[in-house]
Formats: structure tokens, C-alpha cells, sequence
């Protein structure tokens, strides 16, 4: 008999994931729904195929069978050449001693033939399926949750803000309210033909079982033409995110609720916008702290004053004492940015970068030789010192 590869009908890999599985069955589904295709018999052939398939390999029992073997039902009995069968060894080596006995054949007085045992028996290899199985019901799962990255300028990340953002995820489809079923109710199962149950074959047995697709109701849900059967569809939607004040670059913020809707009435998944914030040209933020560097002359250094330097909240008034030497930090404090968690704000640090005299004319020259005069020790005998006793 002819072997089915699930694998190849839905186009992925041995080794694909549940969700790989899904997404391919899907895209095949829409591409080849009798709905979207009507008339068209190849179309719905394919359709009955692709289903057949993700029949199998979403079920793990099912699809583990698969793997092992390499088939599911047509050749589930059907043994290799030259392969040895002992005793309560069925065909292709199954051991069906569990099923009648170690070694023993059902016994006469039971009223079952193989008939009976070996419809129990693809019972339990199928995980169910009898006539009487009913259809189960697809459970409810929680939405995926999302990731967003947003560029947050220096001025909103201090003071905090609103954003809208465009977010593509999953809602719950309108027309059939995330039930996935369409207006016509149910229709008839497409493997069974309505009938509940399949024959298979093995050598010259033929066997009666609870249709696998249906799970021997004869019908299938008729799935809705918006969503597929799925309950969601994808949407650019316009979401509503709070911008803490304080908040810090790679900061990740939780939006409840705005990931993937879930999907049989289950709840949404969570989105995480993730923070980048923007340099500014004059701040630079260490944690809670800003860091800002303050050109000063050298005279205001050597005979010290105040001046004015920016603040994220305005000018403020810095003491520069006599004697500042370059790139010595005073601290401006609570001028920093507020940290909610900590219900505090940091301090503001100037770093004092003091600029050299430009001597452009022959008095401004005089007057720095005569400072030198005034001034003849050598600023880099300390170092000299530490140098030569190293």
C-alpha cells in the first residue's frame, strides 16, 4: 500500500515544532478552502489532504506513531518482508498480546471475533476514534505575548509620556466572536463522507473504524470564512502605551492584555515595549544622575565666582571656589531625574572644564609672563617625584 508523508503534504520539516506545524497547516488551509475555491475539485482534494495531515502530526501520540514507523493507519498492519512473528505477533511485528492475551487468542466463548478485538485494538492505537467518539472540543489557550522596541527622545523619557503604537497582533475575529465557526452550522465530515467510520485494509482483512477526523460524529464544525476555524485574525492595531517619568534605556514596560488574543475564548497575551532613549547634546545621564560639563575661564577657576549653568529643570547657580583646578565635579542636588521606585530624584554633577587663555596680543602676553614670574613653581614636580621613586 502507498505511504503518506504528513511532513511533505503540509511542506515542513521532520524536526518542525507545533507551532511550525500550525502556521503551515493554516496557510494551506486558506489557500485551498473549498469556501475560497468552489468548484474547483483538485482545490478540495488538496483540502481533505492538508487536513488528514495536520490530523496526524498535531496529535503527539499520533505523530510519534508516524515518526516511528513512517506510516499511520493504511500500513499499520502491513509486515516487512522476511520479518520474523512470534507468538502474539500481529503483522509488521505488533505485539497484540496486550490486547488478547500473552500468547493467546481471544477465547470463543466471548462473542468476539477478530472483528471486535481489532476494532478495540485501533481504538487504543488511534487514541480513540470508535463510532461512538465525539468530536473534542479545541481547548482554550492564552494569547502569545509581543515584543515592541520604541525610540523615547531625552525630554519624554525624564518627564514621561503617552505613545500610540502600531502594533501587529492577533484579535478575536468579529464575525464569528472567537468562536472560529461559520454561519452554516456543521457539515459533512469529508474523510467518511458523513458515515462516522473508515474501512482499512490489511492484507485481506478489511476493518470498520470510528473516523479519526470527526471522531465518528459523520460532521465537522463548519469553520468560519473570516478567520478559518481559528477564532483570531491578524491586525495592525493602535495601541495606548504609558511612558513612565524616569524611565531608563532597556527598561521594559508591560502592557496587559495587548499581545495575541487568545484563541477559543482563552485570555490575551501580554505586549512589552522595550525602551531606547535618544542622546542628548548636552546631558548625559548616569542612572538618576545628569552629567554635565561647564566651560569656566581660567581666571574663574584660580579666583573662583559663580555662574549659571542648565538644568532639566532650568538655570541654577554654581559656586566655582578660588583654586578650581580642570575637570573637578561639584554637586547640584535633587536636580537630577525623579525615580518613582525610589520616590526620590538624583543629583545633577558638573564636571569643570577650564579653557586656556588665547595670548592674541602683546599685553595679554605680558601680563601671562608676569604670572609666571609671580608664579615659578613647576607644576609637574609631583609627578617627576612619583616617576623616579617608582
Amino acid at each position: 500500500m502507498a505511504q503518506k508523508d504528513y511532513y511533505e503534504t503540509l511542506g515542513v520539516s521532520r524536526g518542525s515544532d507545533t507551532d511550525q506545524i500550525r502556521k503551515a497547516y493554516r496557510r494551506l488551509a486558506r489557500k485551498f478552502h473549498p469556501d475560497l475555491n468552489p468548484g474547483d475539485r483538485s482545490a478540495e482534494e488538496r483540502f481533505k489532504k492538508v487536513q488528514e495531515a495536520y490530523d496526524i502530526l498535531s496529535d503527539p501520540k499520533k505523530r510519534k506513531m508516524f515518526d516511528q514507523d513512517g506510516f499511520y493507519a493504511e500500513n499499520a498492519f502491513q509486515g516487512g518482508a522476511g520479518q520474523q512473528q512470534g507468538p502474539g505477533m500481529g503483522f509488521g511485528g505488533f505485539d497484540f498480546s496486550d490486547v488478547f492475551g500473552r500468547g493467546e487468542a481471544a477465547p470463543p466463548e466471548s462473542g468476539q471475533g477478530f472483528s471486535g478485538n481489532f476494532r478495540d485494538l485501533f481504538s487504543q492505537f488511534f487514541g480513540g476514534g470508535g463510532a461512538g467518539a465525539r468530536q473534542q472540543a479545541r481547548p482554550a489557550e492564552r494569547g502569545a505575548d509581543l515584543e515592541y522596541s520604541l525610540n523615547v527622545d531625552f525630554w519624554r523619557a525624564i518627564k514621561g509620556t503617552q505613545v500610540r503604537l502600531s502594533v501587529n497582533r492577533r484579535e478575536v475575529c468579529g464575525p464569528c466572536s472567537g468562536s472560529g465557526a461559520g454561519n452554516g452550522g456543521q457539515v459533512i465530515c469529508p474523510q467518511c463522507n458523513g458515515a462516522g467510520k473508515v474501512t482499512q485494509s490489511a492484507g485481506a482483512m478489511r476493518f470498520d473504524l470510528g473516523c479519526p477526523r470527526c471522531g465518528g460524529t459523520g460532521r465537522l464544525r463548519n469553520a468560519c470564512a473570516t478567520c478559518h476555524g481559528d477564532g483570531v485574525v491578524e491586525r495592525i492595531d493602535s495601541v495606548e502605551a504609558r511612558i513612565p517619568p524616569g524611565v531608563s534605556a532597556g527598561d521594559r514596560l508591560r502592557v496587559p492584555g495587548k499581545g495575541n488574543a487568545g484563541t477559543m475564548g482563552g485570555p490575551s497575551g501580554d505586549l512589552y515595549v522595550t525602551v531606547r532613549v535618544d542622546p542628548h547634546p548636552v546631558f548625559r545621564r548616569e542612572g538618576d544622575d545628569i552629567l554635565l560639563q561647564a566651560p569656566v575661564s581660567i581666571w574663574e577657576a584660580a579666583l573662583g565666582t559663580k555662574i549659571e549653568v542648565p538644568t532639566i529643570d532650568g538655570r541654577a547657580l554654581l559656586k566655582i571656589p578660588q583654586g578650581t583646578q580642570n575637570g573637578q565635579r561639584f554637586r547640584l542636588r535633587e536636580k537630577g531625574v525623579f525615580n518613582a521606585r525610589k520616590d526620590k530624584r538624583g543629583d545633577q554633577i558638573v564636571e569643570v572644564v577650564v579653557q586656556s587663555v588665547k595670548a592674541q596680543d602683546e599685553r595679554t602676553r605680558e601680563i601671562l609672563r608676569e604670572l609666571s614670574r609671580l608664579h615659578p613653581e613647576d607644576p609637574r614636580a609631583e609627578l617627576w617625584s612619583q616617576a623616579e621613586a617608582s
